[in-house]
């Protein structure tokens, strides 16, 4: 066993330990839901890297979602030609990519995903999916069904996960709310996952495979750093009870198609506002701290990056060794993982590509554990995204929900390391699920 591996061994109570410091209560943490939840990612994990069944299961999922993400590209590049085309792409045509362009080939790709997820709940496939995962948390971590019907859905949806569970989202306890909240950052909208695939999947052919795997994981994660950072002390209205998802279909086939369109291209426009602005002010920022940082450097004779990355890298360091990432790569990753905070994932997720197509990394193993790390919406923007969503839901809770928007987007990051420092654990550099 190498010395990383060791680290992730020691790198999971060690995240408990962190999350037990920052609790409400230590006194009244239920220790079952924690067990099960880690036995829960446990399995998974050891399904997915060392069973080879579970390995063989892993390639299935990746070859069918890039083959669904294939399907998306024959509408961008009828609306945007060659702009549409993934580096290294030529038609027979002749037509060729002009290299890799984020707004028309990854965000582009968000309209057809959300359609699909649209149509399979449409068909009431989607829900069944959901109301299985909600089951499973209900029965082996025995928290509420609403909580853990919320939960699941985050696997797959964003924000609106919260609509499957609004008539009990008045009645909910601080411990629930806190729980949704943290579910929905730990975790990505399936949507999105097409966005992560196309920025590395040149570089990492089965990064598909290893998203659908965080995501799943990041679930229980982030039920387990929840109930630690807020335990419950109340008794939830739907304790142990099993909750159907409210949902309201469409009328026909073609309404769902109009409406999920419709809500991607809003989508679009918001993520790419979004990241004009945060992308700006973060040039801003830079300049502004190392202005300052130089004269701070040439008094004190220090060799301290200023740049807001560097800063966040010196932050998120000690948490890049506890997940197990080699010292080599640890300065490098802890600079991606902590821009995730502020910069929101996509740019995370792009340096992570640069590095690894630069070689910038000693091993695969750590892009591996990074992808786990920053596969959620655990970043500042989400704290306005979901805590918005949500008071627009329950008005009568605005207050409760408010205060619980930093302690939800500590959870989620924390739910993000501990998946990945599970990840790490029984990962290994000459497995299949490489894809190299």
């Amino acid at each position: 066993m190498d010395i990383s591996r060791i680290i992730n061994f020691f790198g999971i109570p060690a995240l408990l330990v962190i999350a037990w410091l920052m609790s409400t209560n230590r006194k009244v943490i239920n220790w079952r839901i924690i067990l099960c939840g880690l036995g829960i990612e446990l399995i998974f994990a050891l399904f997915i890297f060392i069973i080879p069944i579970g390995a063989k299961f892993f390639l299935v999922v990746n070859d069918l979602v890039n083959s669904v993400l294939d399907s998306a590209s024959y509408g961008t590049f009828f609306v945007f030609g060659p702009l549409a085309l993934s580096p290294g792409t030529t038609l027979p045509s002749g037509e060729t990519s002009i290299g890799f362009i984020l707004a028309f080939q990854a965000l582009a790709t968000i309209v057809f995903f959300a359609v699909f997820i649209g149509l399979l709940y449409y068909f009431g496939i989607m829900s069944k999916v959901i109301q299985f995962f909600s089951l499973v948390f209900t029965k082996l971590m025995k928290i509420s069904g609403a909580e853990s019907l919320c939960a699941s859905s985050n696997i797959f949806v964003g924000v609106e996960a919260g609509l499957v569970v609004k008539p009990y989202l008045s009645t909910m306890t601080k411990s629930e709310l806190n729980t949704i909240l943290t579910a929905g950052m730990a975790t990505i909208a399936s949507s999105m996952l097409a966005v992560y695939i196309l920025i590395l999947r040149n570089d990492f052919p089965n990064i598909a495979g290893h998203l659908v795997s965080a995501s799943l994981m990041n679930a229980p994660a982030a039920i387990i750093i929840s109930k630690i950072l807020i335990p419950e002390t109340d008794t939830p209205v739907t304790f142990g009870k099993k909750v159907k998802p409210l949902y309201e279909k469409e009328s026909s086939f073609f309404e769902s198609i109009i409406n999920n369109s419709n809500s991607a291209a809003r989508l679009i426009v918001g993520i790419g506002g979004m990241l004009l602005a945060v992308l700006g002010l973060m040039s801003l920022a830079d300049k502004i701290f190392v202005f300052l940082g130089g004269y701070i450097n040439n008094i004190l004779s220090l060799n301290i990056d200023w740049t807001l990355k560097g800063l966040l890298g010196y932050l998120f360091y000690p948490f890049t060794i506890i997940i197990g990432i080699p010292l080599n790569d640890a300065a490098a990753i802890s600079k991606v993982i902590g821009e995730r905070l502020v910069l929101t994932e996509i740019p995370a997720f792009q340096d992570l590509a640069k590095l690894i197509a630069s070689g910038g990394l000693s091993s695969m193993r750590s892009a591996v554990i990074t992808t786990y790390a920053i596969t959620g919406f655990a970043h500042i923007a989400s704290i306005a995204i979901f805590v918005g969503g949500y008071a627009a839901l329950t008005p009568e809770r605005i207050k409760d929900i408010s205060k619980l928007g930093i302690r939800a987007v500590i959870g989620a990051t924390l739910a993000n390391l501990l998946t990945a420092t599970i990840a790490g654990l029984f990962y290994s550099n000459g497995t299949i699920l490489l894809g190299n």
